[in-house]
């Protein structure tokens, strides 16, 4: 620099001290004239220009010191004080990190770069920064508030509460970020500490909408309600169009009980963010507390089509439609929530109720099982006696003796006080022809609901009939043989032909041989039976039947064979075993007869005719001690009063 240049820059410095901005930068542009390479003019210009807010002559004065001294950094990082001063954040960065690279050693730099990138929201390279910098200047309490407000802004609410702990606890006379404090708590569900803090910011300024609105919400979750409410009622009386906040207001109107307000400002809500399922799902939770449960399902299915993955609004809506007694949807629901969560068992016993509901006993009966072998309830266990005899009812209808008399005897094993069950079983028994069971049953039917006249009518009819059937043969002969189990004039079931034409079709044909059978025409009753056992090949009684009548004609071979066929269709069926027995008995068979008698009573434990048959074959055999055992067992079972004088003298003759 020329000693004139010199004199003038001295000139313009005192004129700078003085204000006179203008006539400073006279000065040097004359200097600059004198020493037009001096850098140090430059920067003189640039900073005066700085000072008089002419921001570009500035820049293209540092441009000018750049040319002249490329190694300054900080004439970089005044350049870049400039450019963040005009919003110029991207030249600003690139101007503070060429002063890095020239000058790494100066930490404040790192501050600049910080501050600049938090503009730019580029807020994981600012918190980098902004921790570079107080790694050196760790009680620099600007830079850690930024530090702090940019672990918010980074949805990183843990670390800008520690932040602001730090700068509360260290700095607490210069603390005054209330608001983001509160926030910050707020967000990691310090809900008390947040009120503390958002209450202040609230006082310090009434306009703070975002510190109101999370103070609002922190009184919410911790029941504050009426504090909550005194805020809701502030808040949008300061901004009505806050509709984002609706969805909140209602739910807190919702559990204060205001459910007609509470149904309004989801309404509200709704017109704003449609798309949003939760405001459906709790429309309908307000509707299905008012039992308005039509409501309830219209709203729980806009639910449903918008997140189509929300297990709970499927419980809620299967629960509605199964109140509403809509089986079916109810089900539908039950299935999709199970599948999502197959272990629940509650849903499981809702589930097996809605099939019982639709009369899908058998589905009802294995689900209320699978759920007692994993946890006892006494609902249950109830509910499946209940699906039990439902079902034995069904299998009665259609003529499924066989099945009907299981669920009977099952229902009645645990305990049912339901008089329809030994009812249902005296039907069963009777329309087998097994007349001692079936007069039991009626009995004990009666005996639990002697008012039910229906029970008590049918059982008179049942005697009237058995007392005036003359194909009714006495078991035991007068020379002491048993005769076969007869079962024919099976009594019809109410079949609708135009629902089951082929049960139907199959009644009559059975009803043909029954009638043949009457007449002694073997071969016809034989020829009627088997058309209807073309029908239903699983019938065992009339596979009894058809044995019957080839015992009778005395074709043993083919009794046998149809004997066994009604025990292979139905291996519990005790009259199948004791008429095989028979006829294993009169060839003389007595080894095979006797395991055939102990198979019936190990089915029925109470059938007296097998005792007397296995006294019979025990006799046959010389075997005095079996012999009279099983016949006190027959006179302990037996109901037939008239056999009883025969059977006495046996015994007596025996025990000479």
């Amino acid at each position: 620099m020329t000693p004139e240049a010199s004199t003038l820059y001295q000139e313009a410095c005192t004129l700078e001290y003085q204000h006179e901005y203008s006539q400073a930068v006279a000065k040097v542009l004359e200097a600059i004239k004198l020493s037009p390479d001096d850098a140090m003019l430059y920067t003189k210009l640039a900073g005066l220009y700085t000072d008089m807010d002419d921001y570009d002559k500035a820049i293209e004065a540092y441009t000018k010191v750049i040319e002249l001294r490329p190694n300054d950094a900080f004439v970089y990082i005044s350049l870049g004080s400039i450019y963040e001063t005009r919003g110029k954040y991207t030249e600003a960065l690139g101007a503070y990190e060429n002063a890095l690279k020239i000058f790494p050693e100066y930490k404040y730099n790192y501050l600049n770069i910080a501050n600049v990138q938090y503009q730019m929201k580029e807020y994981k390279s600012a918190i980098e920064n902004y921790n570079l910098f107080l790694n050196t200047y760790s009680q620099h309490w600007e830079a850690r508030k930024s530090l702090a407000q940019a672990y918010l802004a980074d949805n990183n609410p843990e670390k800008a509460a520690e932040e602001y702990e730090n700068l509360f606890v260290n700095n607490n006379n210069h603390f005054d970020d209330y608001s983001n404090y509160g926030i910050a708590l707020f967000e990691i569900n310090n809900y008390e500490k947040a009120v503390e803090f958002l209450e202040k910011a609230v006082e310090k300024d009434s306009a703070n909408l975002t510190a109101k609105v999370c103070l609002a919400l922190a009184y919410q979750n911790l029941d504050k309600n009426d504090l909550a409410l005194a805020q809701f009622n502030d808040i949008f009386k300061q901004n009505p169009n806050l509709h984002s906040l609706r969805f909140d207001y209602g739910n807190l109107l919702a559990d204060m009980g205001n459910n007609l307000q509470a149904v309004s400002e989801y309404q509200k809500y709704s017109q704003f963010f449609p798309k949003d399922s939760r405001v459906y799902k709790n429309l309908g939770l307000v509707y299905q507390r008012q039992k308005d449960y039509k409501n309830a399902i219209l709203n729980y299915e806009k639910a449903i089509t918008l997140n189509a993955n929300d297990v709970n609004t499927k419980k809620e809506l299967a629960a509605c439609y199964h109140i509403e007694k809509d089986y079916v949807n109810a089900l539908k629901y039950y299935d999709e929530v199970l599948a999502a969560e197959p272990d629940n068992t509650d849903i499981k016993v809702n589930k097996a109720i809605v099939l019982h509901a639709l009369e899908r006993y058998e589905e009802a009966i294995a689900l209320y099982n699978s759920i007692l072998e994993v946890k006892d309830s006494e609902i249950v266990q109830h509910n499946l006696t209940d699906a039990i005899i439902a079902q034995g009812k069904v299998d009665l209808q259609k003529q499924n003796y066989s099945n009907a008399t299981d669920m009977f005897i099952k229902a009645i094993s645990r305990g049912t006080s339901d008089s329809s069950a030994y009812f249902g079983l005296a039907q069963a028994y009777r329309a087998c022809k097994i007349n001692d069971k079936a007069s039991e049953y009626y009995q004990k039917a009666i005996s639990m609901s002697p008012d039910n006249t229906t029970y008590s009518e049918e059982f008179a009819d049942f005697i009237a009939e058995i007392n005036s059937n003359d194909n009714l043969e006495d078991n035991i002969s007068s020379n002491g043989e048993i005769q076969t189990v007869v079962l024919t004039d099976e009594p019809a079931a109410t079949v609708n032909n135009a629902d089951n034409p082929k049960i139907e079709q199959n009644k009559d044909l059975i009803a043909e041989g029954d009638e043949n059978y009457k007449k002694k025409s073997y071969d016809e009753a034989i020829a009627k039976y088997k058309e209807a056992l073309a029908i239903n090949p699983s019938d065992e009684v009339t596979l009894l039947k058809i044995g019957n009548v080839y015992k009778l004609k005395n074709d043993e071979a083919n009794a046998i064979e149809f004997y066994k066929k009604a025990i292979f269709v139905k291996p519990e069926y005790a009259d199948g075993w004791f008429n095989l027995g028979l006829v294993y008995a009169n060839q003389k068979n007595v080894a095979q007869s006797k395991e055939c008698f102990q198979k019936a009573i190990g089915i029925n434990s109470e059938y007296a005719y097998a005792y007397y048959a296995l006294g019979f074959a025990y006799e046959s055999e010389k075997n005095k001690e079996e012999a009279i055992k099983n016949y006190e067992l027959f006179l302990k079972y037996n109901k037939d009063q008239s056999a009883v004088s025969a059977v006495e003298d046996r015994i007596k003759s025996l025990k000479k």
